[in-house]
């Protein structure tokens, strides 16, 4: 008998769970010198004379007259990792990171992880210390990297900069309404209009309230405080009567 929708998600979030639990406990059950040996076995063959725990490094390894190649061994990342590691550059521009293949921050947020690596200049290793030979992925080299400008996302930002009126956010807060964005000033407004005149046409709202994009404002309705009484005729719905009076500081500025 094939399985439910309900029954199907219950199965797949319950082997989520265990597959976590699995890799939390397989974490904890190993040490950072589990993952020495396959990593020894792999530098070996691309030519590197290694030796452990050489001054303050896990991994210390040498091939003719190149940099020294440092490793650090981690069972998972964190920042204090990622200090320790940045450290280690000023001993050797080839600097990396292993941790076992299970590591939950590459399992979660891999991307982030890799972006981070990149930008620090640190190489990251996954190793599998089951396997005694091919259990070492090389996920990323150290090199210098400078990420890309997007011109999109910045003239998105220094637009909304420029177009938003006074600073009616505080930083780092986190408010109820939401972030007061210059499109919200830009329907504060209307909304203020509509709420001393009434219903009044778009045309005549984007003309007093300076709003040249008026009619798509309460026409879109993103914040629910507008609503069409006739045909080009707007007026406040209630819950943009009751909202609108919580935005007194931003009031103030327009």
């Amino acid at each position: 008998m094939p399985l439910s929708i309900l029954q199907l998600n219950c199965c797949c979030k319950k082997l989520a769970t265990e597959y976590s639990v699995r890799i939390r406990f397989t974490c904890l059950a190993m040490n950072e010198s589990d993952l020495y040996p396959p990593l020894k076995t792999y530098l070996q063959a691309q030519g590197y004379d290694i030796k452990g725990e050489v001054g303050q490094c896990d991994v210390f390894a040498r091939r003719g007259n190149e940099q020294p190649l440092i490793v650090e061994l981690k069972l998972s990342l964190n920042l204090s990792v990622i200090l320790q590691v940045v450290d280690r550059l000023s001993l050797s521009p080839t600097v990396y990171v292993g941790v076992p293949r299970q590591c939950s921050a590459l399992i979660k947020k891999r991307k982030a992880v890799l972006k981070l690596f990149r930008l620090l200049g640190i190489g990251l290793l996954t190793i599998d210390p089951d396997r005694s030979s091919g259990g070492v992925s090389v996920l990323l080299d150290p090199g210098d990297y400078r990420p890309r400008i997007s011109k999109q996302k910045q003239s998105r930002l220094l637009r909304e900069f420029e177009q938003r009126v006074g600073d009616p956010n505080q930083g780092g807060s986190v408010t109820r309404g939401g972030v007061v964005t210059a499109y919200r000033q830009s329907a504060i407004r209307i909304a203020l209009l509509l709420r001393d005149q009434g219903p009044t046409r778009a045309s005549l709202v984007a003309q007093q309230s300076e709003e040249k994009k008026a009619r798509d404002i309460m026409y879109r309705n993103h914040y629910g405080w507008f609503e069409p009484v006739s045909r080009g005729v707007y007026q406040l719905t209630p819950r943009g009567v009751a909202e609108l009076e919580s935005y007194v500081k931003t009031l103030d500025q327009l």
